[in-house]
């Protein structure tokens, strides 16, 4: 029994000096030598990861890679984010990289993609606010862009797009399959967006952000691929070397130990992963339904210009006079203006003139529309406001015939007469004349009175003692403006085809 005992408290003895072991270490592995909250905090437990992101083991390989060709800054702190410093106006090479494995995405094998390159802003304050922002720079650099293509130095790019009411992206398309590279050059400097009192390096920096998009089946470029940015800090020329020269100076006086805490400089920029800006395109064509216009450069004024196959009050299907209901009046509401702008291809300035009426609007000149909106979108919006309609260079009234006519019609008409011999008023249509030439003036006739254009032979004038006088450029040239005429149709000579007789 006495040896049972034993056993016991030799066991008990050596399990409590194995547990006091087991303790003694944790005081040093938690000394003040090893101990870095950063290293704690860098834990699983303490790190608020979505879910929905994929494992280490099922890490998405994305399809691009993009690399701009400019050097790191070396004062950036290890986990940091890289920031990059660029010169103003100076291109720099962003080399668009094909990062497929073999086998992903066949779907755009041997196709184009379609990337959309911006600066934008990197503060999210600023984000919030960017439209304003974007228009009080574009007031103070009129004509100018924030975002340039250095097209002569690009390689590989295809359909270059950039659109003057988004000074600060520019869209391409090009072949993964071939060497891309694309030069931009960044016009705007970090101090512009500021305060005063700031100045030099305290300027805010910037994201280029490059979103790539695929053909959908219906051709356009939606199909969102890939996007990535970096972050930019842009100088004055010269600016940018002389900032990089002071971080590699500062870094240089550093110890070891502080310069462990710090990136090293790297000779280019990788864009990382990121999400696709919100702002981004629906299409490649003018076709945009959902939040953003297509980059497509305006074409022309969208005026209420009447059109040209006007006719008179009894004909409404030609009239001139229906582009007023088109005008903004002065009475419409934030929502019919809004509406109106967006009816007239004024998008882009929706967001800009939110607060304002159709008073407001009418009220501003024609000088400050071109402040505001730049010279180009300006003066069309002026004169859209104004219904600035291009005045014809000649009007002519002209009735048809009817077979029934008679002379004693033909001598009402000399004599200004407004019925024909069965009490039916002659009925005129407007015809404005942009071109004076004949052809115009028998393509009006064509498209008011439903002739076919290509049956009309020869326009010809009934002269003294009804001998017919062919209507040429010149003949056009001398007619008063405002005269009237009474046509009538013979067929042609061969049958095939009619003459129209003025009289």
């Amino acid at each position: 029994m006495a040896w049972v005992l034993k056993m016991d408290e030799v066991i008990e003895s050596g399990l409590v000096h194995d547990f006091d072991a087991s303790l003694s270490g944790i005081g040093q592995e938690l000394g003040a030598g090893a101990y870095s909250m950063s290293d704690v905090l860098a834990l699983p437990i303490f790190k608020q990861e979505d879910s929905s992101l994929p494992l280490d083991g099922e890490t998405k390989h994305p399809p691009f890679q993009y690399v701009m060709c400019a050097a790191t800054s070396p004062a950036v702190k290890l986990h940091d984010e890289t920031l990059t410093y660029l010169n103003q106006g100076q291109s720099y090479e962003i080399r668009m990289l094909d990062n497929r494995k073999m086998g992903d995405m066949p779907e755009i094998t041997g196709k184009l993609v379609k990337s959309i390159v911006r600066v934008v802003f990197h503060d999210r304050r600023l984000q919030y606010t960017e439209h304003q922002q974007l228009e009080g720079w574009k007031w103070n650099r009129p004509g100018d862009r924030l975002l340039d293509l250095d097209i002569p130095m690009s390689v590989g790019i295809i359909d270059t797009r950039t659109n003057p009411s988004q000074l600060n992206a520019v869209e391409f398309l090009w072949d993964p399959a071939k060497r891309t590279s694309a030069f931009i050059q960044v016009h705007c400097i970090s101090t512009e967006f500021t305060p005063r009192k700031h100045g030099g390096e305290k300027g805010v920096p910037f994201r280029i952000q490059v979103d790539t998009f695929k053909q959908n089946e219906n051709g356009e470029y939606t199909d969102h691929l890939h996007s990535a940015s970096c972050q930019i800090k842009v100088f004055k020329p010269k600016g940018a070397d002389r900032k990089q020269k002071t971080d590699r100076e500062k870094m240089e006086k550093r110890t070891a130990h502080e310069k462990g805490k710090y990136q090293p400089s790297y000779d280019t920029t990788i864009l990382t992963e990121c999400s696709p800006w919100p702002d981004t395109p629906t299409a490649y064509v003018n076709s945009s339904p959902s939040t953003a216009p297509a980059f497509t450069s305006p074409q022309q004024g969208t005026c209420s210009v009447p059109d040209s196959n006007s006719s008179s009050p009894n004909h409404q299907g030609d009239g001139v006079s229906q582009p007023s209901s088109e005008q903004l009046q002065p009475s419409a509401t934030i929502q019919e203006t809004q509406q109106w702008l967006l009816k007239n291809r004024f998008s882009s300035y929706t967001r800009l003139f939110s607060n304002f009426s159709g008073a407001d609007l009418l009220k501003l000149t024609k000088e400050d529309l071109v402040q505001i909106c730049g010279a180009a979108d300006g003066i069309r919006l002026y004169n859209s406001l104004k219904s600035r309609s291009v005045r014809p260079r000649l009007t002519i009234y002209v009735c048809q015939e009817q077979p029934s006519g008679s002379p004693l019609q033909g001598r009402q008409l000399a004599g200004g007469g407004g019925e024909g011999s069965g009490g039916t008023p002659y009925v005129y249509h407007a015809i404005y004349l942009e071109e004076m030439v004949a052809s115009e003036v028998a393509r009006k006739l064509a498209s008011v009175f439903n002739i076919p254009f290509h049956q009309i032979n020869q326009v010809y004038r009934q002269g003294p003692t009804g001998i017919h006088i062919l209507v040429s450029d010149q003949m056009v040239q001398n007619f008063q403006d405002e005269s009237c005429f009474l046509f009538f149709t013979v067929k042609a000579e061969n049958g095939d085809g009619i003459h129209i007789v003025l009289k």
